[in-house]
């Protein structure tokens, strides 16, 4: 097939067109076909072939949709070579640095930044939606001790529908807000919960006195029999993590989130399809691997064996943590994240080799010429597992509070697409491989 781009040479299509196709030639048949070039506010062109079967009869073919625009969306935008993240339009580094969480929900949620009266009602909406219904408890009840927390956290969630029927009817717009902000507000308190529950320590009630983060901490770390001490280094580091993983456009659970949004499933549902997917160790179990690949390392004085063996394509190893598939550049996530874990140790003061060995290793990676050449930085996996350890979270909590953070992006995923007048339910296509149709045998006649 031959690919060519010509101008438009009418006025027919939509303000967003290019006035540009792309010709398609099918050198089997010679026929040619022309498809529009859309383009959005930034980012690269896109070519629109709704119409290609139509009008080939052809399918295109595109493994992990990595050259392929599912969706039109207006909140988060990526521009991996340069080290760009912009939600809403805002850097994420002014976000990060100026904002915080809840500002960052309102944003996506949206579109806009809130004033004072916004945010002061926003907030306390959120706060007097951190409760969950009594009887969810013994959900948590009915699953072992040993858990994973992410299986607690996929079958709760999509519990969450079972109590809450109000919220249901995706076709209405006050049902559909009020369910993003109850997943906002309640996942934080089932996050806390199943972490109580997998260490047997008794829940801990939201507080409408404290912040989301610091709220979080405190169901998660403080116990009845003594006062819990906020420590506004951690708060503030929590916040920041949550900001940092809000969204990051249409990854893998965000993908399914919309998909399973698609057949006009409920929302609770929807995000819980969404923890399922970030479950798998290819997508939210970066910073756990930088961890385990710490342990193996084991001591700062093996760490130039393990550089050579990362420059050796042969060895099958690799360090966990540096570069991104979708960062060329810089992380621009990174390097808010490596101000914060400073501050996070330094505030903690801990003694753990495993965090000092982690320190040397960044060190001695950041001076490499190996690394600096292939733009091999320390990614936000990196730090952010450094400073949950050091705060006290067990790993199988890391991809916990990964889906915590994100819960706000899949929702304002979810609501962009449902209120979306074009959408329609997902339905990939495929390149047939297997056999072509042939007569059935019956069992006597088989060879």
């Amino acid at each position: 097939m031959h690919l060519a781009e010509d101008k438009m040479s009418d006025n027919t299509a939509k303000a967003k067109d290019t006035k540009n196709t792309v010709t398609i030639t099918d050198n089997a048949t010679g026929k040619s076909y022309e498809f529009p070039v859309l383009e959005g506010s930034c980012g690269p062109r896109t070519v629109d072939i709704r119409k290609f079967y139509a009008e080939t009869g052809m399918f295109t073919y595109d493994p992990g949709f990595t050259s392929t625009a599912s969706c039109e969306s207006a909140l988060t935008f990526i521009d991996g070579d340069e080290g760009v993240l912009l939600h809403r339009g805002y850097s994420i580094k002014e976000l990060a640095n100026k904002s915080d969480f809840l500002e960052v929900c309102h944003l996506l949620l949206y579109g806009d930044l809130p004033n004072k009266t916004q945010k002061e009602d926003f907030v306390n909406t959120i706060t007097r939606h951190t409760m969950l219904h009594e009887q969810m408890q013994f959900f948590f009840r009915g699953f072992r001790r040993d858990s994973h927390p992410m299986a607690i956290m996929v079958g709760t969630v999509g519990a969450l529908s079972a109590f809450y029927h109000d919220s249901l009817d995706i076709t209405d717009p006050k049902q559909r807000e009020i369910a993003a902000l109850r997943l906002i507000a309640k996942i934080p308190t089932i996050a806390a919960l199943t972490y109580k529950y997998s260490i047997g320590q008794p829940f801990m009630y939201p507080r409408n006195d404290l912040s989301f983060a610091e709220n979080f901490l405190y169901m998660t770390f403080a116990v009845p029999s003594e006062p819990y001490k906020i420590s506004a280094t951690l708060a503030r580091a929590m916040d920041k993590i949550f900001i940092l993983h809000a969204d990051h456009e249409q990854n893998a659970s965000t993908s399914t989130v919309r998909l399973a949004g698609s057949s006009h499933a409920n929302p609770f549902a929807c995000i819980a399809s969404g923890i399922a997917s970030l479950w798998g160790p290819a997508h939210g179990g970066a910073n756990e691997a930088v961890l385990k690949m710490l342990k193996e390392i084991g001591h700062k004085d093996r760490i130039p064996e393990f550089i050579e063996k990362a420059k050796d394509k042969n060895s099958g190893f690799r360090l966990m943590g540096f570069g991104h598939r979708v960062y060329k550049n810089y992380d621009p996530r990174a390097e808010i994240m490596r101000k914060t874990c400073h501050e996070v140790l330094n505030e903690l003061d801990i003694k753990d080799p495993l965090l000092d060995l982690a320190m040397e290793l960044e060190r001695i990676a950041l001076e490499d010429k190996y690394f600096v050449e292939k733009k091999l930085y320390p990614n936000v996996d990196f730090y952010s597992g450094i400073i949950l350890k050091a705060m006290g979270f067990p790993t199988s909590m890391f991809t916990v509070l990964f889906a915590l953070a994100r819960t706000v992006g899949w929702v304002s995923q979810w609501k962009e697409m449902v209120e979306e007048p074009t959408h329609k339910i997902g339905r990939p296509r495929q390149l047939y491989t297997g056999s072509p149709a042939r007569p059935f045998v019956r069992l006597e006649d088989r060879p």
